[in-house]
């Protein structure tokens, strides 16, 4: 009892103050606050996570010799089933695809995420990559921050607009804090969560990713995540090499795009977690143990690359034999270049969480390094291969995210590489607009498009994504059967509604057909002929049928199309559900327009 009476206790003094907040703060100086803790909150997830796993692939990978390691085999094994039970037995929810789930809430114009995606995304990325998984933390902490500005929004019993921004505020500070890159945060939230820049927005932002950053310099040091000492000066004329870096980044941003959500539907097809689990860590420690590159984040492999060393990448394979001949590293990094997607599908599906981050960054020196090293073999020019590699980060990031600011400032952030600003915005720019041509989505935002529930810079195309059948659906509509006859569809039905247009429907529930008022207003005065005439005579095919999983701006151009003012919607078997009707629509879209829209 005096437990309860505690909890109460705190519950009526949080409330009072509250209370005085809202009378005495005005609510965008309270936002400033709330966005400065958030941006501490996400800082220590990413420097609790980053150290986590620091010390987990620390103590496995200590004593690996040259050589095959077989021990590479059970690893990765091992990380996706304790990551996979711990979220089917304790967290009993999807945490995969963090930034997806982010750019969902939004979508839905909720950015209402779940109190444990604060923890659950730490603790299994954590041991899923600590044990090897070949994805990268950045997805699951970003997550993570979002969830953290969501809820401390929530708590505060802020509105909706505000809660938006700050779960932009919680994956700024994430990609700020682990990456101590606070433009590449700011930047970051624009592209990838496409949230509208605002002088109301802009200043919560900064304040995160900055706050975040300092964090993040305090704990972790001053020094740039990657250690790149430019020893050779970029000569205008690399410029064409440059271009065709980018358009080369682009293809490969273009694979992995496509193999991932390609990879993955294949797994989805799997009927149960431990099938799953079993294809995705056979496949994964398979890979593992003949590209050690792949175990993990992959960022030894990056350190090594930008510094000019290839030499011992692969002394832990079975190929270590190659590593001294010059087409044998090319060979070796060409097919970890194809291989990184399956390795990063199995661990996700297998059970694993991590995100395409880092295996984008990851991928992108690969791709560099791959470029410029078989350039120079040609003797074509003397390209740098360290600033190639760094390029390469810039370009893949730039096409896999479609943001080519957040590959520019990440990595002239991550890197210190600020002298190769101009060829870092070439590669990344070209490098998107080859993936452009292919490629309408990013990796994150291709789930949502094709579901129709992704949120777009287009207000048009924004409010339709928010509009959700559920609200604009009709059911008061009278339901006839084909075997009533005239004098029951007169009776039971015109009598007793005010509507002109009745649903058909047989016993099993499916829609066969309308009855329109006015096609059978000629015969429906003439008692003699109610019971010569059925439904089944003189009801009409519906010009086209709604699906209820349809989105939004396809109902819209199926109303175009056939110029009808209601149509029935239907269930994917076909069973009738409601009307729904284009004004119905039109006041809907008003309603949210205003309601989303007001602030800018």
């Amino acid at each position: 009892m005096s437990m309860d009476n505690n909890n109460n206790n705190i519950k009526e003094r949080f409330y009072s103050v509250l209370l005085w907040l809202q009378k005495h703060v005005k609510e965008r100086t309270f936002v400033l606050v709330i966005s400065f803790f958030v941006g501490i909150g996400s800082a220590i997830a990413a420097i609790i996570l980053k150290k986590t796993i620091h010390l987990i692939q620390t103590a496995l990978t200590a004593d690996l010799q040259s050589g095959a390691n077989y021990w590479l085999l059970l690893y990765p094994v091992a990380g996706i089933l304790l990551a996979g039970l711990f979220v089917k037995y304790i967290v009993r929810d999807d945490i995969s695809h963090g930034v997806t789930k982010i750019l969902f809430a939004i979508s839905q114009s909720k950015s209402r995420i779940k109190p444990h995606n604060i923890w659950s995304s730490l603790a299994a990325s954590s041991v899923t990559i600590g044990f090897g998984g070949s994805v990268g933390a950045e997805a699951p902490i970003v997550l993570t921050g979002a969830a953290i500005g969501s809820n401390l929004g929530r708590l505060f019993r802020l509105e909706q607009k505000t809660l938006m921004l700050l779960v932009g505020c919680g994956a700024a500070g994430a990609v700020a804090g682990i990456f101590k890159a606070p433009i590449a945060g700011l930047v970051f939230v624009i592209e990838v969560l496409m949230l509208d820049l605002t002088m109301t927005s802009v200043l919560p932002l900064l304040i995160a990713s900055v706050t975040a950053a300092t964090m993040s310099y305090i704990f972790n040091g001053p020094e740039a995540m990657f250690k790149f000492s430019q020893t050779e000066d970029f000569v205008i004329g690399r410029i064409p090499w440059v271009l065709l870096l980018g358009v080369f980044c682009g293809l490969v941003s273009l694979y992995f795009t496509r193999a991932m959500i390609g990879v993955e539907g294949l797994y989805r097809k799997l009927s149960n977690y431990g099938q799953k689990f079993l294809a995705g860590s056979i496949v994964l420690s398979v890979l593992i143990f003949l590209f050690p590159p792949l175990y993990g984040e992959g960022y030894n492999t990056i350190g090594q690359l930008l510094q000019g060393s290839f030499e011992s990448l692969m002394l832990q394979s079975p190929f270590s034999q190659l590593n001294t001949n010059y087409w044998g590293i090319v060979i070796f990094l060409a097919l970890i270049l194809l291989t990184k997607v399956f390795a990063s599908s199995a661990t996700n599906s297998g059970g694993g969480c991590g995100g395409i981050f880092a295996p984008s960054l990851y991928l992108g020196c690969i791709a560099g390094f791959v470029f410029s090293h078989t350039v120079n073999y040609f003797d074509f020019t003397a390209l740098s291969e360290k600033n190639f590699a760094l390029m390469g980060m810039a370009g893949v990031m730039a096409g896999v995210m479609h943001a080519p600011l957040t590959g520019v400032f990440l990595i002239a952030e991550l890197t210190g590489g600020y002298d190769l600003f101009l060829p870092l915005l070439i590669v990344s720019i070209s490098s998107y607009a080859t993936i452009i041509i292919f490629e309408p989505h990013s990796i994150y935002s291709k789930r949502l498009a094709l579901k129709g529930e992704l949120m777009t810079h287009h207000k048009d195309q924004a409010v339709l994504t928010l509009l959700k059948m559920e609200n604009i659906i009709e059911t008061d509509f009278i339901k006839v059967s084909p075997g009533m006859s005239l004098g029951e569809v007169v009776k039971r039905a015109i009598a007793e509604s005010s509507r002109s247009v009745f649903p058909v429907v047989e016993d099993d529930g499916r829609l066969i057909g309308l009855i329109l008022v006015d096609n059978i207003r000629n015969i429906m005065f003439r008692p003699e002929l109610y019971e010569r005439f059925h439904v089944s005579r003189f009801m009409v095919s519906p010009p086209a049928r709604i699906v209820s999983n349809m989105p939004m701006d396809k109902i819209m151009k199926i109303f175009d199309d056939t110029k009808a003012w209601n149509l029935p919607v239907v269930s994917e078997q076909g069973v009738y559900l409601g009307f729904v009707s284009k004004s119905k629509i039109f006041n809907a879209y008003r309603e949210v327009l205003v309601g989303t829209f007001s602030g800018d």
